[in-house]
């Protein structure tokens, strides 16, 4: 018998795989969707590698190499998820092996090391220094804590002489929790007689015995047992000794934890809007029909209610359900929902959680232990059985779509497999992307809408206030007097605010007044932000940080001055202007830590805070019945973005932010502060109009020839120079000319908008299509040529329908 196996080799990937014969030792064993460990190349060096088909014939099978090891005793990837990586590489122009590696855990990724084996003892009679590594081994990890690097040539010279070989070794790095537990092996009567015999001091073995009299006759963790009986671990050993009990370890899930408890809830009574698009979704459900709903409702109508209940729906006839949020910081609070309702049969994937807990999650629902999944973009991929519905909420956002290789949106892969399952696809959103909105206008979605809150409240009132008359009238960049007034006017009431700034830091960047220099990132084209609190520049890309300066480097001024403000800086501001304030401040840098987000919003939920200070990320998701005013200091920092869909991102950003507002009793009220406040998207936000927005945005599209009239595809090319970059931009771009048909728009090559990021110089070509199957042909070559450009330095990265164009 033979398999076929899709080897990690990250310089020679291809999507064929490569056979291997099955030794007798695995044949009854090794079975599609393992992982085994197999011999690669001339040098027969060890990768690891997916089994994605057994065969029982081959050709020129006296040349196939053995299997070697089988990483684990089960298929890490079922029949679905194989057939799923093949669709994904192939529509997304990437390569099979990134593909099944980003449906594991990434403490499941192998770990390569190297290793000196001896190969001929005799042939280092003259070599004491290299001799004496090999004492009682016949193997070395070749690294620098074991090997002097002077030694290098000479160790060379004896692998071309045969003495030595250099070896790797493939090491997986997921490893399973244990724990200790104990288990009573004599009678009641044997414990009852050991109590009445012991001192009156013994009083840690009188406890114990205590509870080995009641205890179940099952293994139990020692640690539950000690705390729960006031004991010790010597205690519990001295028993062992004694043949009252045996220990052994057993496997310990680690289950991500929620700073507070979850109380259990009951499903709630729908309005006359929520209860048909219930029914609608939960017959769909019943009938186990593939279909696509868009549940289109305005901030606060109820749509997680809906939610929960449909997965209810689901799993009342034995199906399980997968719910997607946009990113981590919605997921404590959604988690919280969740679970609320349906207890430990939920599992939470996203980046967020530590390995171990991302792997033992992933493990209960591939053992299906549990039948609910909430998670980040990722969990599209959780290893769900028979799955019923799946709910993608805030559909419309940009983080459903992968910047990396493989560059999937979570959205098409929730399409594929509720194809493959017969399930139910609901997409959630108050301002839905317009792809989905114009599918849905088309009947290939079928449209739900919401149109009232849930609780009968009203929408916020919003105003838009003009920064440029506010600084006139004696108002600084960053707080207006209206919206001063109504954030101290909040304070007085004991009611809370949210405002956001989608900017971090403290001021964008540092200027010398005498000669104009600005501090830039040595590694990438853009200025550095300045972050007071580290009192460091930090470089937003790469990372990259130096010490705020005291003078100018180009001048030696001392005439420094900050422009632009972050939200460091507004924290700063609220401090002085309005010192009896409690503000929490919520952005990338305050959420670093691991349960940051999720300590945060309790602590804001339980009116420890008056002022929710943030980025974007406060804008989706937040329910807090105590916001009455919501307060956008720049509504602009979107629109000011080189993208067609910053429009569309400003509206979505700006309507979403004011929905946090007057979700409880007490009527809510939104402040934009903006320097454009006639744009269309800022009006429209402001009046809560998404389906005017709708038409008047599809008119732009149609006219610039964008989605979804025209579908997209952008090609970057990277290099550490520039002239390479875009050397092999245009000779792409003049190779894909005479291919594509007359109809197809190629824009560029061009530098993109920020030209070099992490020492990288950057070009792109964007191309515009309508049905073009000799652009894909050309795209699926252009991939596969890729990896010989890539020794060249070239890096090709092919995206379609991006989501970025910087």
């Amino acid at each position: 018998m033979y398999a076929r196996v899709i080897v990690d080799v990250p310089t020679m990937q291809t999507n064929q795989p490569y056979t291997y014969q099955i030794p007798s030792l695995f044949s009854e064993v090794l079975v599609r969707g393992m992982r085994v460990v197999v011999p690669f190349g001339k040098g027969n060096r060890l990768v690891q590698g997916f089994v994605t088909e057994i065969v029982d014939e081959a050709e020129k099978t006296d040349k196939l190499k053995d299997i070697m090891q089988i990483v684990e005793l089960e298929p890490v990837l079922n029949d679905e998820l194989l057939q799923l990586a093949i669709w994904v590489a192939n529509y997304n122009f990437a390569f099979r092996i990134s593909v099944l590696q980003t449906m594991l855990p990434n403490v499941m990724r192998a770990k390569y090391s190297k290793v000196l084996r001896l190969v001929e003892p005799d042939g280092l009679d003259d070599l004491p220094e290299i001799k004496a590594l090999f004492i009682d081994r016949d193997e070395v990890p070749f690294d620098t804590d074991n090997v002097d690097m002077a030694l290098v040539p000479t160790l060379l010279k004896l692998q071309k002489q045969r003495v030595l070989e250099i070896g790797y070794v493939v090491k997986n790095r997921a490893k399973v929790k244990k724990i200790n537990a104990l288990k009573p092996i004599k009678s009641v009567e044997f414990y009852e007689k050991q109590r009445s015999q012991l001192r009156p001091s013994a009083v840690k073995q009188a406890r114990l015995l205590s509870y080995l009299i009641q205890s179940p006759r099952l293994f139990v963790p020692v640690k539950e047992v000690i705390k729960s009986y006031q004991l010790d671990y010597a205690s519990v050993k001295q028993a062992e000794s004694k043949g009252w009990l045996i220990q052994k370890p057993l496997e310990s899930y680690r289950i991500p934890k929620l700073s507070t408890p979850v109380n259990k809830t009951q499903p709630l009574t729908l309005n006359a809007e929520q209860q048909e698009a219930y029914t609608n979704i939960a017959n769909n459900i019943s009938q186990n029909d593939t279909k696509t709903f868009l549940l289109e409702g305005v901030t606060g109508s109820g749509k997680t209610e809906i939610y929960l209940q449909t997965i209810a729906k689901a799993l009342t006839v034995g199906q399980t359900a997968l719910m997607l949020v946009p990113e981590i910081t919605l997921t404590p609070q959604m988690v919280r929902r969740v679970k609320s309702r349906f207890g430990d049969d939920v599992a939470v994937m996203h980046s967020g959680l530590s390995d171990g807990e991302r792997y033992d999650e992933w493990r209960r629902v591939q053992r299906s232990e549990v039948h609910v999944v909430v998670g980040a973009r990722s969990a599209v991929f959780a290893p769900l059985k028979s799955i019923g519905l799946i709910i993608i909420d805030e559909e419309h956002e940009s983080s459903y779509k992968q910047d990396e290789n493989p560059r999937y949106h979570a959205r098409d892969v929730a399409q594929w497999r509720a194809k493959y399952h017969h399930a139910t696809l609901v997409l959630g959103s108050a301002t839905p992307s317009l792809e989905s909105r114009a599918r849905a206008q088309k009947g290939v979605y079928q449209l739900l809408t919401l149109n009232h809150r849930a609780t009968n409240s009203t929408l916020p009132e919003t105003n838009v206030v003009d920064m440029r008359e506010a600084i006139k009238q004696g108002g600084d960049d960053v707080f207006s007097p209206q919206l001063l007034a109504a954030v101290k006017n909040r304070l007085a009431k004991k009611e809370q605010i949210v405002l956001m700034l989608n900017r971090r830091g403290y001021a964008n960047f540092l200027v010398c007044r005498e000669c104009g220099y600005t501090p830039r990132c040595v590694n990438c084209d853009v200025a550095l932000t300045v972050h007071k609190d580290i009192s460091r520049l930090v470089c937003h890309y790469c990372g990259y940080s130096e010490t705020i300066p005291t003078k100018c480097k180009n001048c030696g001024s001392t005439r420094i001055r900050q422009f632009g403000t972050g939200t460091q800086k507004v924290a700063e501001q609220l401090q002085q202007q309005i010192p009896q304030a409690r503000v929490l401040r919520m952005d990338v840098d305050t959420t670093r830590k691991k349960g940051s987000v999720d300590r945060l919003l309790t602590a804001f939920g339980n009116q420890e805070a008056d002022i929710l200070l943030g980025t974007q990320m406060i804008a989706k998701g937040l329910d807090f019945a105590n916001v009455t005013l919501v307060g956008v200091l720049n509504a602009d920092t979107t629109l000011s973005l080189p993208d067609f869909r910053a429009s569309e991102r400003t509206f979505q950003l700006l309507t979403q932010v004011s929905g946090r507002a007057g979700r409880g009793d007490k009527a809510g009220n939104v402040i934009m502060q903006t320097f454009n406040p006639d744009h269309y998207a800022i009006q429209l936000a402001r009046q809560q109009d998404y389906e005017a927005f709708y038409h008047q945005e599809m008119t732009f599209r149609h006219a610039w020839r964008y989605t979804p009239y025209y579908f997209t595809v952008q090609i970057k090319f990277e290099h550490e120079k520039v002239d390479e970059s875009a050397k092999a931009a245009y000779e792409v771009a003049n190779w894909l000319q005479n291919i594509v048909n007359n109809e197809t728009i190629m824009l560029g090559p061009a530098t993109g908008t920020i030209p070099r990021i992490k020492n990288k110089y950057y070009y792109r070509l964007v191309i515009k299509y309508r049905h073009d199957d000799k652009l894909m042909q050309a795209l699926e070559s252009l991939m596969q040529k890729g990896q010989q450009l890539q020794k060249k330095g070239v890096t090709i990265m092919i995206d379609r329908e991006p989501i970025n164009f910087m």
